[in-house]
């Protein structure tokens, strides 16, 4: 089922049915407790398996003012390797894409370099964040665009390793254009939405249920709208643009993950998921049904299945594609003359019939 390209405005929203604050969800504080790690994407991802995620990069250049702007943090260290025990939708499709990328990042926890992309849309999604901040009446475009150089000095210092992005730069002509970029993303959005007419109930909010004998389910939501019926719609913004109907189904699955999230949380279906392009200037809109909230629990069960027994296997399988021109690993990939680390994890003696790695089974 395709998404529809139409953009509407929800009802101003009342009293949220708040995930985070359910007896059974993490305390909010979660967000924002752990450095993100930004990918290729060119979107705002989330991180490891420990719950790191580019929403909480998001949050803390944003300086919420419920928490203290953020500290540079200190060279990190090395943590032992562990068996996953979560999923987020970047993880899910890391494996989908690449089995052993997903070894890379989530088991051996791989250094990988910021790009210049990935760390535009997590100023991006700041910048639209903070604006909220303001009363309705001055969440301009001007506004909005003056949040930006601000932003963006706090994400440097809560993220340290981005200084490199721009270390060739001495002149500071490249690092002025990718502003003017992400500032041109900003004033973008408001021809897609009218944030005086806007009171989210949630920004970037921190979500995670537990599927009974499957993986704990994770994430962070860039915004949510309630409407005065209580109607629930999930927004998420891509600063890349809109991609064509035959590889829409990637992001409309990681809102449908958010979807079962919310629902197996609060026992809500979200009337509505929308996703909200920046590059391209689109809005599209998904109306999904419990269907296929289950549909895609199912899917994730047997994805999970598959990353467990690669897990107690050691077995981890590259899956050559257009995109391994953009990896950071190539020198550990076999596909590219590579030798992967030794596993940190012990194994034991595959068994025949496994599920085939990357695949997520029938519905």
């Amino acid at each position: 089922m395709a998404a529809s390209a139409a953009a509407t405005e929800a009802p101003a929203p009342a009293a949220v049915p708040n995930p985070s604050t359910a007896p059974d969800a993490p305390s909010p504080s979660a967000t924002g407790a752990t450095p993100a790690t930004a990918t290729a994407t060119g979107e705002a991802a989330e991180g490891t398996e420990t719950g790191e995620t580019a929403g909480s990069a998001a949050t803390a250049a944003a300086g919420a003012p419920t928490e203290a702007t953020p500290a540079p943090t200190a060279p990190s260290v090395p943590r032992p390797a562990a068996a996953p025990t979560s999923l987020s939708p970047s993880r899910a499709g890391d494996f989908m894409q690449c089995p052993l990328l997903y070894r890379f990042r989530v088991i051996d926890r791989l250094p990988e370099k910021p790009s210049e992309a990935a760390t535009r849309g997590t100023l991006v999604h700041a910048v639209l964040e903070r604006l909220f901040d303001a009363p309705a009446g001055e969440r301009t475009a001007p506004r909005a665009r003056a949040l930006v150089p601000g932003q963006w000095d706090r994400l440097r210092e809560s993220r340290p390793e981005l200084a490199e992005l721009f270390a060739d730069d001495p002149d500071g002509q490249r690092l002025a254009r990718w502003l003017g970029e992400a500032e041109r993303l900003v004033e973008r959005w408001f021809t897609l939405e009218d944030p005086t007419r806007l009171e989210p109930a949630e920004r970037e909010l921190f979500v995670e249920a537990e599927l009974e004998s499957g993986p704990r389910l994770r994430g962070i939501i860039d915004r949510v709208d309630v409407a005065p019926t209580g109607e629930v719609r999930i927004v998420d913004y891509k600063t890349g643009k809109a991609p064509r109907p035959e590889y829409a189904e990637g992001a409309l699955f990681q809102m449908k993950f958010y979807a079962l999230v919310v629902w197996r949380l609060k026992g809500v279906v979200p009337r509505r998921l929308q996703l909200v392009y920046l590059g391209s200037g689109e809005v599209r809109t998904y109306d999904p049904v419990l269907a296929d909230l289950e549909r895609v629990e199912r899917r994730l069960r047997a994805l999970w299945d598959a990353i467990c027994e690669a897990t107690e296997s050691g077995e981890w399988r590259p899956r050559p594609t257009k995109l391994c021109g953009w990896c950071d690993h190539q020198a550990h990939c076999p596909e590219f003359g590579g030798t992967p680390p030794p596993y940190p994890l012990p194994v034991r003696a595959r068994e025949s019939g496994g599920v085939p790695q990357g695949r997520m089974g029938a519905d």
